[in-house]
């Protein structure tokens, strides 16, 4: 089988503007990136906004394993196979990010015969959206030392500026920086550090605000650190908003691009789910659904995380509701949740295969605690066997759970017919009633354990007396009422990548909690996780090239 960039390249797309026609907009309210890209005017809303609303599917997932799920190549596969049954979808996803692209994932457009081109674009700069909030963010960082060394009229605590750079790469050695070095002229010496660009308060500010006021009237909010006092300061008190909303005022606006069926696809934003709320943006998410009858959608990571904070605080913030969702599972990743080992996933081994599924069970039951439909597509890999395939159909026919075969990577929309179908008799046929799993109004520790019990399955949260403080900071400045972004590793159910499957009896660690105000959400740090990744010993940047003809290869 040809390589996912091989398949990408050869595909036949469409001038953007038809596939804008398609779904009925106009070239006028498009803003062209080259022939195959474009970004929707600030019009097209106002146009929209009092149109009938599609239906809303999120595609999440089981945990992620080494073995693969195809989280995102099913979603972009569902939405082609839609058009096969002659559905009008539209898909909403994130933008990939530099970091795993150069490192461990490599591309985040799908995979195999479902993909959204241009892959290489989409890939590597896209519309520079990434490049667009990496600079808003340090600009930010720039005027905070700017503002020490000349005079500190705020009175801003050098020691406590908790607002990071930031630097859309995998890059562990920016994870702790001194800056200022030099002497006087260079600034004020102190402890900074990077995140990468995608777990930015900016990039969750830029997914969730409604309009470009209401994303300077967010950025304006965030808070940059503490004056000797214990005051906070904020981006409006160094009067950064203006410049940094001009810097985003191009990567506000949804982009357009298509899936090799030419299947419309809107593409905006792109936190992490495991150090984010890994949504893509609310206005792509909302003009999507103005437009088609379905729009298919997905979350970062597994459930726990992506579709977790999907439902308690995208859907929250924006008034969505959606009507179902498609849990993506592997045989090869539940075997090894079950305990097998990478090398030998290819192997049939139903008792492993028993004994990881239980994840997957897991992930059913706490979708239906959110009141909407669950869909089980089981994603077909060439080495599953037909009596391991049969055992997680009985297994959701046992947990009452719809389900149905996906073969979107070998044959496109086509593999992902019966899915289809599938998921359009559930949404014609069961009602969906959609609540979040906790009251935002309650305490900040008690939607921490609401999550950390209902969601994870623990007995319960331990905290430093760090995080003690800052929750009790945090409830006295007014921020508890916000909801909770869990940051934490996506390999488990707990805070601990090593326990796979359905682990039980375990504590989680909180050790830092801090308010998001621009975002709106309170972000919560569990067990070892890293705001800024780093590259694995051999990075996949090593096998990326390009020829004299600007042709690239290795970008999978």
């Amino acid at each position: 089988m040809l390589t996912d960039i091989e398949i990408a390249q050869s595909a036949t797309m469409l001038p953007i503007t038809e596939i804008a026609k398609q779904i009925g907009l106009s070239e006028d309210e498009l803003e062209l990136y080259g022939k195959y890209k474009a970004k929707l005017s600030k019009d097209v809303w106002n146009r929209l906004k009092d149109k009938e609303d599609g239906k809303l599917v999120l595609v999440t997932a089981i945990n992620p394993t080494p073995a693969g799920e195809g989280k995102t190549t099913t979603t972009v596969g569902l939405g082609q196979a839609m058009a096969k049954i002659n559905k009008k979808a539209i898909i909403a996803l994130r933008e990939p990010s530099l970091g795993p692209v150069m490192g461990v994932k490599g591309g985040a457009a799908g995979g195999g015969y479902a993909q959204v081109v241009p892959m290489e674009d989409i890939n590597l700069h896209f519309t520079g959206d990434m490049h667009a909030l990496t600079a808003a963010n340090n600009l930010l960082c720039a005027l905070v030392d700017n503002h020490i060394k000349q005079g500190n009229a705020l009175g801003i605590d050098p020691t406590k500026v908790i607002f990071p750079r930031a630097m859309d790469m995998n890059d562990r050695a920016l994870r702790e920086t001194v800056i200022g070095l030099g002497g006087s002229i260079n600034g004020t010496p102190r402890e900074d550090g990077f995140v990468i660009t995608v777990a930015s308060e900016l990039m969750a500010i830029l997914c969730l605000a409604a309009d470009l006021s209401d994303l300077k009237e967010r950025i304006g909010r965030v808070i940059i650190g503490y004056t000797y006092a214990g005051k906070e300061v904020t981006a409006a008190d160094l009067g950064a908003q203006g410049a940094m909303t001009a810097l985003l005022k191009d990567a506000i606006k949804p982009n357009l691009v298509q899936t090799l069926e030419n299947t419309p696809c809107l593409m905006h934003g792109g936190p992490f789910a495991n150090i984010a709320h890994g949504c893509n943006s609310i206005q792509a998410t909302k003009i999507a659904l103005k437009l088609a009858d379905y729009v298919i959608t997905e979350a970062g990571f597994g459930a726990d995380l992506g579709a977790e904070k999907f439902l308690d605080i995208k859907c929250r913030a924006a008034g969505l509701k959606p009507s179902a969702v498609v849990i993506v599972a592997t045989v090869r990743a539940l075997k090894y949740n079950g305990g097998v080992a990478k090398a030998n996933l290819s192997e049939e081994n139903l008792d492993a295969l028993k004994a990881g599924i239980v994840n997957l069970g897991k992930h059913i039951e706490n979708m239906r605690k959110y009141n909407v439909n669950v869909l089980v597509a089981i994603n077909r890999f060439g080495t599953d066997t037909e009596a391991e395939l049969s055992y997680i159909a009985d297994y959701c026919k046992e947990q009452g759970a719809e389900f149905a075969l996906s073969e979107v990577f070998a044959d496109g929309g086509n593999g992902g017919v019966e899915l289809a179908e599938k998921l359009v008799d559930i949404l014609d046929n069961k009602e969906s009633h959609f609540a979040p799993i906790y009251d935002a109004n309650l305490p900040i520790k008690e939607k921490i354990e609401t999550i950390v019990k209902e969601i994870y399955g623990g007995d319960g949260v331990s905290y430093t007396p760090a995080a003690e403080k800052q929750i009790k900071t945090l409830t006295e400045n007014g921020y508890d009422k916000l909801p909770i972004c869990m940051a934490k590793t996506q390999y488990s159910l707990s805070d601990d990548a090593s326990l796979l499957g359905r682990p039980e009896g375990f504590t989680v660690t909180v050790k830092e909690v801090k308010a998001y105000a621009g975002a709106g959400f309170v972000t919560v740090l569990t067990g070892s996780i890293m705001t800024m990744p780093g590259l694995p010993k051999l990075p996949a940047a090593c096998n990326i090239d390009v020829d004299n003809d600007g042709t690239i290869t290795g970008l999978f």
